[in-house]
């Protein structure tokens, strides 16, 4: 293997189409911006500054917030990381409790340790036999926020990495009647303002902070995000001072410029090429639903009852038990088609599309499930597209919270061998990248379910990480042997 510089210059020889982020696809026709060293410059003369912006970059910021309909909108060079974090850092003050679900991204409880909170839990359902995580129902945050009257915010993410949607109007007015402002991990919604084919943007539904990632599902280069704000229940100068804190004093003009080029393409000429886009997609998702033995699900999570809408980007392919692992299904369609999937779990792989796909990529991926679906006809088995509603601690057997993850962050550890871990409190987190949503968190107790669901991770190809090298597989826990609350 060549350097990392020397890699990426020859990856694009491979010939290999892009079903992952960036949204832009590496499609040159795609994005109006195409950097090179003349436009890398600093804070110079006529180029504002980010953190106090007055000038062309307060401009720039403006014109996102027209567009995606906010009150003010601030650019992220830190990804959506660095908004979650300001979010979370700005609704909930030091000590204090965030009502949070259980799917959120991992930085989210990065943002609940480095403010020393406390966590309070939503639990999604689970639709089996798949293991995707769903919604989050007002009802629950109703329940959650009655016991738990301490919650100076709720967070949620919608639409889930999958491309689950939250009712996020009705999680917001619960919220609000709590007297307590919605944050809205829509990262992966930075595209549904733009066409009705795709649910209904968190901002227009009440949400107080919105999160976008514009390098998701957009035209727009890696590291790109946007938070908004909304209505009067976020203090606007405490955010635009956590935005400078968690974000280089630095910021990069080359991913600034692509955010802008990528807003005002979306201006101009957004209707079109989302009505382009959507005619594609609608043609693809057609012919692929006729599929016996990889299934391409949509409807049925809403049926089943752990969605109320879903992100038609997304093309959660799943795979029957028996015929392979979405990891060997994964392999198969990179060796044999040269396709890259964004994901990969033991029974579905997730392929994102966005408005920078062309027809040509699009067809490649008909013809290799096609290929997989003839295959698979003469031996395998067909694919059984009912869902079924868990509850989500049963179905992946989450960790027992013992103590508070900030506290625990901090106490003195240990590493064991994994499979000698169950009954003793972790010390770091344990998760499945993508998508970064922690497993097990500092302070939960790891149970004797959740050691046998790693293995199957294991035994099924896929990478939990958190793990220290080695055979054994060591684990952080707490050196501490606490006892049960």
């Amino acid at each position: 293997m060549g350097s990392l510089f020397e890699e990426l210059q020859n990856y694009h020889e491979k010939n290999i189409y892009p079903f992952h982020m960036p949204g832009h696809k590496r499609n040159r026709a795609a994005v109006d911006f195409q950097p090179d060293l003349t436009e890398d410059i600093t804070e110079i003369e006529g180029f504002d500054y980010l953190h106090s912006a007055t000038g062309i970059l307060r401009e720039s910021q403006e014109e996102a917030a027209r567009l995606y309909g906010a009150d003010e909108t601030y650019y992220s060079v830190n990804g959506s990381t660095g908004a979650l974090l300001a979010a979370v850092s700005v609704c909930v003050k030091p000590g204090g409790a965030l009502l949070m679900a259980r799917n959120c991204h991992q930085s989210v409880y990065h943002g609940v340790c480095l403010r020393q909170l406390d966590s309070r839990y939503l639990y999604p359902r689970i639709a089996a036999p798949y293991g995707l995580s769903g919604a989050v129902f007002p009802e629950q945050v109703e329940e959650a926020l009655a016991a738990h009257k301490e919650a100076q915010a709720v967070l949620i993410t919608s639409p889930t990495y999958d491309g689950v949607v939250s009712p996020v109007g009705e999680v917001a007015r619960v919220a609000h009647a709590h007297g307590v402002p919605l944050i809205v991990d829509e990262a992966h919604g930075a595209h549904f303002p733009f066409h009705k084919y795709f649910p209904q943007s968190a901002l227009d539904q009440g949400a107080d902070v919105a999160v976008h990632s514009l390098h998701k599902t957009l035209p727009s280069l890696t590291q790109t995000a946007l938070l908004h704000v909304k209505g009067k229940r976020v203090d606007r100068e405490r955010l635009r001072r956590f935005m400078g804190m968690y974000q280089t004093s630095s910021p990069s003009y080359l991913l600034m410029g692509s955010v802008d080029a990528c807003i005002r393409r979306l201006r101009k000429s957004g209707a079109e090429l989302f009505e382009a886009y959507v005619d594609r997609l609608k043609r693809l998702r057609r012919r692929l639903s006729v599929f016996s033995y990889v299934g391409l699900l949509g409807e049925e999570l809403v049926n089943c009852g752990i969605a109320w809408d879903y992100d038609r980007s997304k093309l959660i392919l799943a795979l029957p038990p028996g015929n392979v692992s979405g990891h060997g299904f994964s392999r198969w369609l990179w060796k044999a088609h040269k396709l890259q999937m964004e994901m990969e779990t033991q029974w579905y792989v997730l392929a994102m599309t966005s408005v920078a796909d062309t027809d040509e990529g699009f067809e490649r991926l008909w013809r290799a499930l096609k290929d997989a679906e003839d295959k698979w006809r003469k031996c395998g088995r067909k694919l059984e597209k009912k869902l079924i509603c868990q509850e989500s601690q049963t179905a992946l057997a989450y960790g027992v919270q013992v103590t508070a993850m900030s506290r625990a962050v901090d106490m003195e550890k240990i590493k064991i061998p994994f499979l000698e871990s169950a009954g003793r409190v972790a010390g770091d987190f344990l998760y499945l990248y993508p998508p970064g949503i922690p497993l097990v968190v500092p302070g939960e107790r790891i149970t004797s379910e959740f050691v046998e669901a790693v293995q199957g991770f294991w035994k099924a190809g896929l990478t939990v990480r958190g793990f220290s090298g080695g055979p054994d597989r060591e684990v952080t826990v707490l050196k501490q042997v606490l006892g049960e609350s």
